[in-house]
């Protein structure tokens, strides 16, 4: 019978049914499924040092963590006290070292015999004794053969993950190998090319079935990195590809609605604004008539940060479908944040006539009701609440416009529910969380970005200032004289009351002594989440009329509340929230026209190892970065004013997967590249998948069958993520 890629696992020599179930757990049913489990780590001689070499690099002041092979000579177990230590000592050809552990000592007491080797890796240090010694190192158990093999050869051993699943039918590290290199070996010459030929050459990779097999046993390190990129290129392309043919089908539909612009309508409006729009917001505005005048659906993101006016340019385009006959919805986050707006566009659009509902979770159902039967019969222009607005009992007469704000806090669900209620509405989205150009290009691909990067003429940036706690009897000085000249705070703390979990500041417990001591002589108010909205909503009324000096509050100021007055904000526990989190709740602070100042207070500010961020980033190692985030977290807030500057510092600490939300959004989790270092690969994947798609849009042509069998045979479910933005 001839050999197949789908044939099941359990025929594989050394995995039998039982095995194979075990496999099954961790998604590796069939051949192919194992070919694409590749290797964590590799043992490389090149990367390998001796005892003696070892001697003399640690005497020397090297502090790095380093790989040494050795064989087991001695184990032992000491005790001091109620403490037990596990030592286990080993030699290789030029002397003997010792590696110990502190802790799991049951878990590794069994898994050394004397006379088996392994590869050890980490940081080793030299014992009052004279002993070279590593504590809880890496390792990988190596068969006589492999050992053998790899010194005596130069190969490259492999190590792959052994989940638990595995490793309770008794498969450890070498029965993996050996199964593995037994399926590599018979079957990876049948693996399909899943890219054309043109893109390989294009970039001088290895074929599918090569790369697959070198990166399961690279020769050599430029082979490697081929085959590596090889597989970050595909998977970028394809995942570019999808957005690629996503855009295309929007530009292609003609089933959206041609608003008919009043440039008079528009033009009335922004002269009877209090303020004159900025440079960035005319531009935007003209990109958003020029897609509401054609045929085909808005799909557009507004990038902007905080307070650089992006309601006012989405208010312009509700203003645009209004004017043509239709509805407009606008959901945003929190009731609270949907009562500002519906408060603030009720006053703006009080002269226009225009019918304003807000809908939101809290609405008593008779009130609720009528809000809704109004919805059904178009006796209301323009819905602004909740995810109430999603709710299956909401019916719209006639939809036009639908705007998501703050759209990193929606699931894709909840957006697609919103955009259901019409057949093709036009669609903005915005955050005022600014995102980096490299996850635009990838989470963002099938929308039209534009970008609000000027803030008003009269807005001075906040000055950012870190402190520690002994600073602040000083910052509460301050702040009752900053009272005194009008100006007015807000204190944030990261919980509502006092966890014996956590040693974190509590809202309610420094409220309760910062009124009866350094703030007796002013008034002070306190918010937090699990306030009703009506009564935080009026707590923030109360502020906004200076019947409070001081707030005192948990994060849920963090988005859109606009208090002119507010000219300080102090974070408490600075170091606890995420870059994002500060930013936005830095942007609370400085919409009026005088100075801001936000101060963070942590402990960590008495770290003085990084000061430049951007230079922290170039000096520092990955291991140090991950140690300091805390604190580069906190200089960069000193340091920068801009979101934009600040999601990218946030990209390069957090990552893609977790960043701004983005998991909500359907963000990829990507096997092989990292859109952070990978951004040539990116780019170039994007270009090659837009051009193929413009040139091609129904992959029709015989150069891109392959495409498109890998769209239809991998990819084709992915397409429902992409059906909204």
């Amino acid at each position: 019978m001839p050999k197949s890629l789908n044939d099941s696992v359990q025929f594989i020599k050394s995995v039998g049914p039982k095995r194979a179930e075990s496999f099954s757990k961790i998604g590796i049913n069939v051949v192919n499924d194992l070919l694409f489990y590749f290797p964590s780590k590799y043992l490389d001689r090149s990367t390998i040092v001796n005892t003696l070499n070892l001697v003399r690099y640690v005497s020397n002041g090297f502090e790095g963590e380093v790989t040494i092979v050795g064989d087991v000579v001695d184990v032992e177990y000491i005790r001091y006290g109620k403490k037990q230590i596990f030592k286990v000592s080993f030699k290789d050809k030029t002397g003997r070292f010792e590696c110990v552990w502190f802790q799991g000592i049951r878990f590794f007491k069994d898994r050394f015999k004397v006379g088996d080797t392994y590869a050890l890796s980490g940081k080793p240090v030299i014992t009052r004794y004279g002993h070279i010694q590593i504590a809880h190192p890496d390792f990988d158990k190596l068969t006589e053969n492999e050992s053998e093999e790899f010194f005596n050869t130069g190969k490259v051993i492999p190590f792959y993950k052994v989940p638990k699943e595995l490793k309770n039918q008794n498969i450890g590290d070498f029965s993996l190998r050996k199964i593995i290199n037994n399926v590599v070996t018979n079957y990876y010459e049948l693996l399909d090319e899943s890219l054309p030929e043109y893109l390989i050459q294009k970039y001088d990779y290895q074929n599918l079935s090569t790369s697959v097999y070198n990166l399961h046993y690279p020769s050599n390190k430029e082979i490697f990195e081929n085959s590596l990129n090889r597989f970050k290129y595909e998977e970028l392309f394809y995942f570019e590809l999808l957005i690629a043919l996503k855009r295309s089908q929007i530009k292609e539909d003609k089933n959206g609605i041609s608003f008919t612009i009043s440039d008079e309508v528009i033009d009335k409006f922004i002269d009877s604004l209090p303020f004159q729009l900025t440079n960035a917001q005319l531009k935007v505005i003209n990109e958003i008539k020029s897609d509401m005048q054609d045929q085909s659906p808005m799909n557009r993101l507004i990038q902007g940060d905080v307070g650089s006016g992006k309601t006012i340019v989405c208010l312009i385009a509700i203003l645009i479908a209004i004017k043509n006959g239709y509805q407009a919805a606008l959901m945003v986050p929190t009731e609270i944040l949907a009562n500002q707006h519906y408060l603030t566009i009720s006053k703006l659009l009080s002269e226009s006539g225009i019918k304003i509902s807000l809908l939101i979770g809290s609405n008593k159902s008779k009130k609720k009701k009528e809000i809704i039967e109004s919805i059904k019969n178009h006796e209301v222009d323009l819905v602004i609440g909740t995810h109430a607005i999603i709710q299956d009992n909401i019916e719209f007469s006639k939809l036009g416009l639908v705007v998501i704000d703050e759209q990193h806090r929606f699931g894709v669900s909840q957006r697609m529910q919103l955009i259901s209620k019409s057949i093709t509405p036009d669609i903005i989205v915005t955050t005022a969380t600014p995102i980096p150009r490299t996850l635009s290009m990838t989470v963002y691909g099938d929308l039209d970005i534009s970008i609000i990067d000027e803030m008003p003429k009269n807005r001075k940036p906040t000055k950012t200032y870190l402190r520690n706690e002994e600073a602040l009897p000083k910052i509460y000085k301050y702040i009752v004289d900053e009272s005194k000249k009008g100006n007015q705070t807000f204190i944030i703390y990261p919980l509502v009351e006092d966890s014996e979990k956590i040693t974190l500041k509590s809202a309610e417990t420094y409220y309760n002594d910062l009124k009866d001591s350094f703030f007796k002589s002013i008034n002070v108010g306190m918010i937090h989440g699990k306030m009703k909205w009506e009564e935080k909503d009026q707590i923030m009324l109360d502020f906004a009329n200076k019947k409070h000096d001081v707030l005192i509050s948990t994060t849920v100021i963090e988005v859109g509340i606009d208090i002119p007055n507010a000219n300080i904000i102090v974070i408490n526990d600075a170091s606890r929230f995420g870059l994002s989190q500060l930013h936005q709740l830095r942007g609370r602070v400085g919409r009026g026209n005088k100075q801001a100042t936000c101060i963070l207070v942590s402990d960590l500010t008495n770290n003085k190892s990084i000061t430049n961020v951007k230079e922290s980033f170039q000096y520092l190692s990955s291991q140090e970065i991950e140690k300091n985030k805390a604190i580069i977290r906190l200089n960069s807030m000193a340091e920068h004013t801009s979101g934009f500057d600040l999601s990218e510092i946030d990209l390069k600490l957090r990552g893609p997967g977790d960043i701004f939300g983005t998991k909500q959004i359907g963000f990829p989790e990507f096997k092989h590249a990292d859109i952070v270092n990978d951004y040539d690969i990116l780019s170039n994947a994007k270009a090659d998948a837009f051009n193929i798609i413009n040139d091609d849009p129904l992959l029709t042509k015989q150069i891109n069958n392959i495409i498109k069998e890998q769209v239809t045979k991998k990819y084709e479910y992915k397409l429902t993520y992409l059906n909204t933005p």
